[in-house]
């Protein structure tokens, strides 16, 4: 019930003065803004913007001395102009960077992807030196002389042999050399097998 007195006590100042306090019960307070309508036939200010933003303010134009030396480095050759930089750094003495190494590093899932991707090819493009002989397959008629090679090559007895030679495709020697597995390959090959080497 008071607050609708209070309303209608606003109200009715609002109408006479556009200003009506009501401190009680609610504590409003409307003001009139003051807001100044613009005149239509008066124009915006342009301002005229800077091309970039410079925090520093504006800065003088370079000298005659900085102007001829610039026009000097345009003029030479591409090759002269790649020298500037590593001489000027020798000339103010200038640390020189040098590239951080990260082996052993653990640099998170998404760079560890990348840097075991390139380890992998590093080791790919050093050169093999122990490589494994591997029996793909056989001739059955001539099982008996395949199984007399493996015994040749890998001291086996005759039960162990060829229980190896039977679970084909199976791996025979490992860590030889190229020309030691060359050389076991081409005996089993001569006795009716295929071998590879890896």
């Amino acid at each position: 019930m008071k607050l609708i007195v209070i309303a209608r006590r606003a109200a009715v100042h609002s109408r006479a003065s556009l200003r009506f306090e009501a401190n009680g019960f609610l504590q409003v307070r409307c003001f009139q803004h003051d807001f100044v309508p613009r005149e239509p036939s008066v124009k915006p200010t342009k301002y005229k913007y800077p091309d970039f933003y410079d925090p520093y303010g504006p800065r003088p134009p370079p000298s005659e001395k900085i102007v001829q030396l610039a026009e000097q480095i345009a003029a030479l050759p591409p090759e002269e102009r790649r020298q500037i930089g590593p001489a000027l750094g020798l000339k103010l003495s200038h640390p020189k960077l040098e590239t951080i190494s990260t082996e052993g590093m653990e640099l998170g899932s998404a760079a560890g992807g990348g840097a075991g991707a390139g380890a992998a090819k590093v080791e790919e493009k050093k050169e093999k030196t122990a490589f494994d002989v591997k029996l793909e397959k056989f001739d059955a008629a001539a099982k008996i002389k395949v199984i007399k090679e493996v015994r040749a090559f890998t001291n086996l007895g005759l039960k162990e042999a060829k229980e190896l030679v039977e679970k084909v495709p199976v791996l025979l020697k490992q860590g030889v050399t190229k020309d030691e597995a060359n050389s076991i390959i081409e005996k089993i090959k001569a006795a009716g097998g295929s071998a590879v080497m890896e």
